[in-house]
């Protein structure tokens, strides 16, 4: 079988396996969001936790929930890092220092889970699980919680009230991801992967000498970290290690792992204001989207267009024999059109035109599908912008989903598409001129004559601002620069939008519905779907286009 042929009857799997379970977990997600009911064990965390579940929120009181829980998150990973030291299993290695502590509390609480250190040698067991394991659930489900009330900002009418955090947070998490995590963890088990906590010992190799190596609960933290599009790696090698991912099926079931809750979570959407083809028109945007650059990225990587020569394995170069050239383009696309950064294979060593593919689904707003919760919100503001265009194209004050949009909503989502390049060009431009931080580009001269070295800085800051958290790892990210500002940009590029998502689901909340008139926009017909595609690549490309000249666009051409 030719490689091209088994990546298409891949990605074809893939997408029946998708569509096989849309229906059923969209419309598992909606009841659980509407359930008046709570189970035993959520009424337990909510006395731990001092929270009436029942108690409705307007969208300030939602925010000071978010932004309360996700600092409390920060301050006791941070902590967890510092006094590793003293904690056991600990594996002996000592307490993280304090950039980098901050770094990795911002990077798992933001729900980016960017690395810069090597899991294996860095953080002992009770560090992984206790802190970074906890994190990829609750930051999962502080996402989806986002997107679950920027919904019920469509959905309800005149009241201004979009349920409740604590309620959607405990909900998502115990209802939705803990399930869906235990048989995935039984499943990465069963094919090879490790889970359990023993030691450090020392193996052999096959080629003689030996090496040292530990384990850990691999198992359970690979799935969420693939479920929760969250992406940290328990083994610096991440998602190409063996122990994480230890054959061709587990990385088409990762795969499927990080897709299912973003493309599912538009049936939600459409069930939940009333509308299943409103979710469907969200999805087919979506689709189109990830398909075109799954094409375009295997396109570019069986196209041996690499700087390795043929004979050194051209576009196998940087990749894993188990999963070959296919396999390594869909995943890649996988992870960079989500928040999740896990990787399969060394995104710098991927051609210049596939690094450009893998940052500009970034710049998209990782919105097809998306983080989970992130990318459907993310595709509603920008579902917002496009009817905002098409009202001006025909002279009608734009509605969507029975909302009105003016001025106020218009601001709001204007804000939310802004915030994040003004933190991927600031940064990017900054680092370019400073001495210490173009030290730390290691092979800026080896490859496209600088070009190369501008991708791995553009692909740093887009890749904390998006908060994604893979890299182009021929940048040295460990230093306190880098360290720091990647970590505000995470910080800020997740939860400054989430502020402007939250204002505008509180501004739709208190409208009341206006009726469909001969002159309302359909916005569940492909023609809807067509201009929202348009609107999304049109809005990108003027922003980042010169900064993709520079880097990919220039290696590529040279």
């Amino acid at each position: 079988m030719s490689p091209v042929l088994a990546g298409v009857l891949q990605l074809t799997a893939l997408v029946a396996a998708l569509a096989l379970a849309y229906r059923p977990l969209g419309d598992h997600m909606a009841a659980v969001y509407n359930s008046p009911r709570h189970l035993r064990v959520e009424k337990i965390i909510y006395r731990c936790i001092g929270a009436d579940a029942d108690a409705e929120m307007r969208w300030p009181a939602y925010l000071r929930g978010v932004l309360a829980f996700s600092a409390a998150g920060v301050l006791f990973l941070y902590l967890l890092q510092r006094v590793q030291g003293g904690l056991p299993l600990s594996l002996g290695f000592a307490s993280i220092s304090p950039d980098q502590a901050f770094n990795t509390a911002a990077s798992f609480v933001a729900n980016t889970n960017w690395q810069s250190y090597s899991g294996e040698q860095a953080m002992g067991h009770v560090v992984q699980t206790a802190g970074l394991a906890v994190q990829n659930f609750v930051s999962a489900a502080t996402g989806m919680a986002v997107a679950i009330a920027l919904v019920r900002g469509f959905a309800r009418s005149r009241t201004g009230e979009l349920g409740n955090f604590w309620a959607d947070l405990v909900r998502g998490t115990v209802r939705v991801l803990l399930p869906i995590a235990v048989v995935g963890a039984l499943v990465l088990v069963a094919c090879g992967a490790l889970q359990n906590f023993s030691g450090i010992h020392e193996v052999g190799q096959f080629m003689g000498g030996a090496q040292q190596t530990n384990g850990g609960a691999v198992a359970s933290q690979e799935v969420i970290k693939e479920l929760g599009t969250n992406g940290g790696g328990y083994f610096n090698a991440n998602s190409a290690h063996p122990f994480e991912n230890p054959t061709a099926f587990t990385n088409l079931f990762e795969i499927f792992l990080i897709l299912v809750i973003p493309f599912a979570l538009t049936r939600t959407f459409g069930k939940l204001v009333g509308n299943v083809r409103q979710g469907y028109a969200v999805l087919a945007t979506m689709g189109v989207i990830w398909l075109g650059f799954t094409a375009l990225m295997m396109w570019s990587e069986f196209a041996h267009g690499g700087p390795a020569l043929q004979a050194a394995g051209a576009a196998m170069e940087g990749k894993e024999t188990r999963f070959g050239v296919g396999s390594s383009a869909i995943f890649s696309v996988a992870t960079t059109l989500t928040s999740t950064g896990a990787v399969d294979s060394f995104h710098s060593s991927f051609t210049a035109f596939g690094g450009g593919i893998q940052l500009l689904g970034m710049m998209l707003g990782e919105i097809a599908p998306g983080g989970v919760g992130s990318g459907l919100y993310g595709m509603l503001v920008m579902a917002i912008i496009a009817v905002f265009i098409a009202g001006l194209m025909v002279g009608r004050t734009p509605e969507y989903l029975g909302k009105k949009i003016g001025t106020r909503e218009i601001k709001l989502a204007a804000c939310f598409i802004l915030i994040t390049p003004a933190l991927v060009l600031g940064f990017t431009a900054t680092s370019m001129v400073l001495p210490d931080a173009l030290a730390s580009q290691l092979n800026t001269k080896a490859l496209g004559a600088g070009a190369h070295g501008f991708s791995e800085v553009l692909y740093a800051f887009t890749s904390g601002a998006n908060n994604n958290g893979s890299a182009f790892a021929g940048l040295n990210a460990n230093t306190p620069w880098f360290n720091t500002t990647i970590g505000l940009a995470m910080l800020l590029g997740r939860f400054l939008p989430m502020v402007f998502v939250l204002a505008l689901a509180g501004s739709l909340a208190e409208q009341k519905p206006i009726p469909e008139t001969a002159g309302t926009l359909r916005t569940e017909k492909p023609l809807f779907a067509g201009l929202l595609v348009g609107t999304i690549l049109i809005i990108t490309g003027l922003t980042y286009f010169p900064a993709l000249a520079l880097g990919p666009l220039a290696e590529g051409l040279s």
